[in-house]
């Protein structure tokens, strides 16, 4: 906490004549702005990667989570009495909606992402399929299979658990990446700073010798440094954010259950990236510091 105290105190307070020891331009100045704006561009795609990925897999989860399917497989002369078996025994269950017959339409629909659109439906031996709604409290369905194979030996019953429990685990382990991306991004801007710092108190090795020598302490000479650079790594994050930001407002909209389509931000989400210049700053005020102090020891 206190080191976060001495990096607001120094980029507040006016410092005088310790901001002309670091030169205002160069190259290292231009290496911390663009180093520092490039990782947060990069930034705000992996935080709206990880954003996107959670909303999408929530979403298909919970839409998973209140439906289900029955699948009726039986002969011609039969499906109609099990189908008929089936809507009975689900609008005498506990925890069921609703309860519908998917049209050949629909069914088509299902198929065309495999088949192509002009699925022949007729002459394909495709069972009839019951879309099925739960309520709140949702239904026993160890209990509904037993009864179905007990009144429709031909239908199943498909709750989505298999297709909700791989959706839940790719979104915890997409949702890891992307903070680490986040992390990796963060050290790696960390340490090109800590060089452009270290190759500029190397180039300043005369001036330091000579504010020494006029009795300027190393403090003195160190908040300079990081001062300038902590700055500098603010105004680049702060650009790389916004273009970053530009970046993804731009990209196509599409449908709800997209994944590209519908990579972004929405609602308090869009404060996040917000954060990424302040981050970027405090990570350059203690790499810097720790630069300097270093260096600094070393010209002694």
């Amino acid at each position: 906490m206190s080191g976060l105290l001495d990096m607001a105190q120094s980029l507040i307070r006016p410092q005088g004549a310790s901001d002309t020891v670091v030169p205002p331009t160069g190259f290292t100045a231009r290496l911390t702005v663009f180093v520092s704006a490039a990782m947060a561009f990069l930034a705000v795609f992996a935080l709206a990667l990880t954003v996107s990925a959670n909303r999408l897999a929530d979403r298909w989860a919970s839409e998973l989570a209140e439906s289900a399917t029955v699948r009726i497989s039986a002969p011609p002369a039969e499906v109609e009495i099990q189908v008929a078996a089936v809507l009975r025994v689900l609008d005498q269950t506990a925890g069921v909606a609703s309860a519908r017959i998917l049209t050949t339409e629909e069914q088509r629909a299902l198929l065309a992402p495999w088949f192509g659109p002009d699925v022949p439906l007729d002459t394909l031996p495709v069972p009839t399929l019951v879309e099925v709604i739960q309520d709140g409290d949702g239904f026993d369905a160890e209990g509904l299979r037993l009864r179905l194979s007990t009144e429709a030996p031909g239908a199943v019953l498909d709750d989505h658990t298999r297709w909700r429990a791989p959706l839940v685990q790719a979104a915890s382990r997409l949702n890891f990446l992307g903070w680490l991306a986040v992390i990796l991004i963060g050290a790696t801007t960390g340490a090109m700073i800590t060089l452009a710092a270290n190759a500029a108190l190397a180039a300043n090795a005369q001036v330091i010798t000579v504010l020494r020598l006029v009795g300027a302490h190393d403090r003195f000479i160190a908040q300079a440094f990081v001062r300038r650079f902590t700055l500098r790594t603010i105004l680049g994050a702060g650009i790389g954010t916004l273009i970053g930001l530009v970046a993804v407002i731009a990209l196509p909209n599409g449908p709800d259950d997209g994944f590209l389509t519908g990579l972004g931000f929405s609602g308090a989400g869009w404060l996040l990236p917000l954060t990424l210049p302040i981050l970027g700053g405090i990570v350059a005020f203690f790499a810097t510091r720790a630069a300097a102090d270093r260096t600094l020891k070393g010209l002694r």
